[in-house]
C-alpha cells in the first residue's frame, strides 16, 4: 500500500491509500454517481485527461472482465473511491482493478472521503487536480503547481488524442442476453460514423440492427465520407470542449442534409454547433447512470446514462432545430432534431454502457431514418 494524495487546484487536499499505478497525474477532477459499471467509465475516451470519483463507497467486487470494455484500453487520468475491494467475486472477471490500473498506468486512490470531496466539486465545480502515490505524494506544494498548471478543460481539444488513426469495419454484435434475444438482423444499410471518441456499445448496437458500419478518424474530410456512398452518419461521444474542434464542427454543418445524422453527447454537442447554436462548460457536469430525461415528444420520463462536462445553450439559434429531450434535474437541453435536415441528437447515452435500457429505442429510430433513405435518397443539397 502506498500513500496516495489529490490536491486541487483552489488548494483543497484529500488524502488516501494508492493503488493502481504510482506517480503522478494531472486532469479534471469529477464524480461519477453510477452504481455499477467502474470498468465501462474507465475505459470511456470522454474521460480522457479526468481524474474520476465514484460516489458508490465500495468499488472493485466484480474485478474486471474481457467483454465490457469501452474501447482498448483505460483513459481516465485517475480513479478516486472511498473503499477498494479487497475480494473479487465475479465468474467473468480475469483480473482485480487494482491490477489492471497498474498495468493501464492509472493512478488510483482508496480510503478518500469521497463525500466530502463530491460536495465540494457541486459547490466550487469541477476544478484541475494533482492525484499522486508514492514518494511524490508528501510534496503537496508541488502538487498544487503541478494542478494549477495543468490542461484547463475549457478550450481542449482533445478529440485527436483519442480518435483511431485509420478506418475500420465494425462487425461485432452485442451479447444477445444483455439487450434482446430476437433474431439477428440482416445487414443492410452503410453508416459511416465519425470516432471523436467512440464508446463500442454504439457500434454494437448499430450492428445489432443491421447496420454495416465502417468507423473513421475525426479529421476525415466530407468528400472521403460521402465518397464511401453511406446511408446515414453517425457523429460520437468524446472529450473536452466542443466549441474547440472546428474542424468537426465545419464537416458537420457540410453533411447536414445530404444524409440522416445521429448524434450522441459531443456529437449532439457539435451538431447544435453546426446549426449555428452555442455550448457552455456546466459547474460539474452530468456523470451518472441515474439522470431523469424527459422526452418532450411522448412526454415519457427515461432514466438515462450519462457523461459530460458541456451542454448546449438554450436560445433561438439552432436554425429550425426543436428540443426534444430535456433534463428535469436542471432543464439542460439533452436532445434536438432538424426535421429538414434529417437529423437529430442526444446529449445522454442511450447506449447504457453503464446504464438502463431505456432509450434503446433511439437506434431503432435512427435504423428507420437510415432505411427510409437507403430505399428512397433524396437530391444532396
Amino acid at each position: 500500500m502506498m500513500q496516495g494524495v489529490l490536491v486541487l487546484e483552489d488548494g483543497q487536499i484529500f488524502e488516501g491509500v494508492g493503488f493502481g499505478a504510482e506517480g503522478v497525474r494531472t486532469g479534471e477532477v469529477v464524480f461519477n454517481t453510477s452504481m455499477t459499471g467502474y470498468q465501462e467509465i474507465l475505459t470511456d475516451p470522454s474521460y480522457y485527461q479526468q481524474i474520476v470519483t465514484m460516489t458508490v463507497p465500495h468499488v472493485g467486487n466484480t474485478g474486471i472482465n474481457l467483454e465490457d470494455a469501452e474501447s482498448s484500453k483505460s483513459w481516465v487520468s485517475g480513479f478516486v473511491v472511498r473503499s477498494l475491494s479487497p475480494v473479487v467475486s465475479n465468474w467473468r472477471s480475469r483480473t482485480t482493478l487494482a491490477d489492471y490500473l497498474k498495468a493501464q498506468d492509472v493512478v488510483g486512490l482508496t480510503e478518500v472521503a469521497t463525500r466530502a470531496l463530491v460536495r465540494h466539486i457541486r459547490t466550487q465545480g469541477a476544478m484541475r487536480a494533482a492525484i499522486a502515490t508514492g514518494d511524490a505524494a508528501t510534496d503537496t506544494d508541488a502538487l498544487l503547481q503541478t494542478a494549477r498548471h495543468s490542461l484547463d478543460m475549457s478550450g481542449a481539444n482533445l478529440v485527436g488524442d483519442v480518435s483511431t488513426p485509420e478506418p475500420y469495419n465494425w462487425t461485432e454484435r452485442s451479447d444477445p442476453q444483455w439487450y434482446h434475444d430476437g433474431p439477428e438482423a440482416e445487414m443492410g444499410p452503410l453508416i459511416v460514423a465519425y470516432d471523436f471518441g467512440i464508446k463500442q456499445n454504439i457500434l454494437r448496437l448499430m450492428t445489432d440492427r443491421g447496420l454495416r458500419v465502417t468507423v473513421v478518424p475525426a479529421h476525415t474530410p466530407v468528400t472521403e465520407v460521402l465518397a464511401l456512398n453511406p446511408d446515414g452518419i453517425f457523429l460520437s461521444n468524446g472529450p473536452g470542449d466542443p466549441a474547440a474542434i472546428d474542424y468537426a464542427i465545419d464537416n458537420t454543418r457540410q453533411l447536414l442534409g445530404k444524409k440522416p445524422t445521429f448524434g450522441i453527447c459531443l456529437g449532439h454537442q457539435i451538431m447544435a454547433l453546426a446549426l449555428g447554436g452555442k455550448t457552455e462548460k456546466m459547474r460539474f457536469g452530468h456523470r451518472g447512470g441515474n439522470q431523469p430525461v424527459k422526452n418532450l415528444l411522448s412526454g415519457i420520463v427515461e432514466i438515462s446514462s450519462h457523461n459530460h462536462g458541456f451542454a448546449v445553450t438554450p436560445g433561438d439559434d439552432l436554425s429550425g432545430a426543436e428540443v426534444t429531450h430535456v433534463n428535469l434535474n436542471d432543464d439542460t437541453i439533452e436532445g434536438l432534431r432538424h426535421e429538414e435536415l434529417g437529423a437529430f441528437s442526444v446529449q445522454y447515452h442511450p447506449e447504457a454502457a453503464p446504464g438502463p435500457h431505456d432509450s434503446l429505442y433511439l437506434f431503432d429510430q435512427f435504423v428507420e431514418r437510415v432505411r427510409q433513405h437507403a430505399a428512397n435518397p433524396v437530391e444532396e443539397k
